[in-house]
């Protein structure tokens, strides 16, 4: 706990990456201080930070929870059991399409298995795979705005899809066939959030087609929820096939020109490859083998 809040600044940051309370981090975080007799951290306005003292131990804490990271993921490398701890971070819309049925199918398969997953973006997510927090993160990759992989991380593709302009019913444009990206000036879009891989592939998209007037005005990360202003008559979106429910009523979904796509992919750290990890890969690639063969 002491090397998650040396690294993450904070208390409250610290305890969201290890999945436990605030208080819970404070009270480890009294009785390390106790036993080294010595303040390890101090006030500094509404956060905190590491004294001399903390600063000198924060790097052995740190090689102490990679040591124990790396020693429960060697053993369970020589024994081949695919049980313990699986911990995963999804994008909302993998966590929604594939990640259920691939885990409903390791626990039939591994009952000692105990997944634990949580949604996020994939740039905030990825670094907690080096540190051991996360065993796997599945993300998404714009073909026109690829996501950016640091050294020591290793992706597996699970699904390529085209991505769909939806509008509503009676908008100027849906009774095209197919849009052409250069024709969507003035539109008011719903997106993920900023900083996210699709707000982003989404600006760099109309940029790189001279549409520089566009209104991002509604950033919500679930697409279901940008489909319900699309068909408010609220928003465009652009939305991957993976999220596009069976019913959309009031919602025309058009392919654009050219064609927009995106992959999704599971992202693990090098060396890192336990039972369990290699386990959920192989489910999270037939998840997406069994529903996502064609183009919707």
């Amino acid at each position: 706990m002491f090397a998650a809040v040396a690294h993450h600044g904070s208390v409250g940051a610290a305890a969201d990456a290890l999945h436990v309370t605030g208080p819970a981090v404070s009270q480890h975080l009294r009785r390390l201080e106790k036993e080294a007799g010595c303040r390890l951290v101090e006030p500094e306005g509404r956060g905190i930070r590491l004294t001399h003292a903390g600063r000198i131990l924060a790097a052995t804490a740190q090689q102490m929870a990679t040591a124990a990271s790396h020693a429960a993921r060697d053993l369970a490398t020589i024994s081949g059991l695919v049980a313990g701890p699986l911990r995963v971070g999804a994008v909302a819309s993998a966590l929604r399409a594939l990640i259920p049925q691939a885990l409903q199918r390791l626990q039939e398969s591994y009952p000692r298995l105990e997944p634990e997953v949580w949604d996020g973006e994939a740039a905030e997510m990825i670094p907690s795979l080096r540190t051991g927090q996360l065993d796997a993160v599945v993300m998404e990759s714009w073909a026109h705005c690829p996501a950016r992989i640091p050294p020591g991380i290793r992706t597996t593709p699970l699904v390529h899809e085209n991505a769909l302009l939806a509008v509503h019913e009676r908008h100027p444009l849906a009774h095209l066939d197919t849009v052409p990206l250069s024709s969507l000036h003035g539109q008011v879009w719903a997106t993920c959030a900023p900083g996210s891989d699709a707000h982003q592939a989404l600006v760099q998209l109309l940029n790189s087609h001279r549409v520089t007037d566009m209104k991002v005005r509604y950033c919500v990360a679930d697409y279901a929820t940008q489909l319900q202003l699309v068909a408010s008559g609220l928003a465009a979106a652009l939305v991957p096939s993976m999220a596009i429910p069976a019913a959309h009523e009031g919602v025309r979904l058009i392919p654009c020109r050219p064609a927009v796509t995106r992959t999704v992919a599971v992202a693990t750290a090098h060396g890192t490859e336990t039972p369990p990890i290699h386990a959920f890969i192989a489910e999270m690639k037939r998840a997406g083998q069994h529903q996502y063969a064609g183009e919707r």
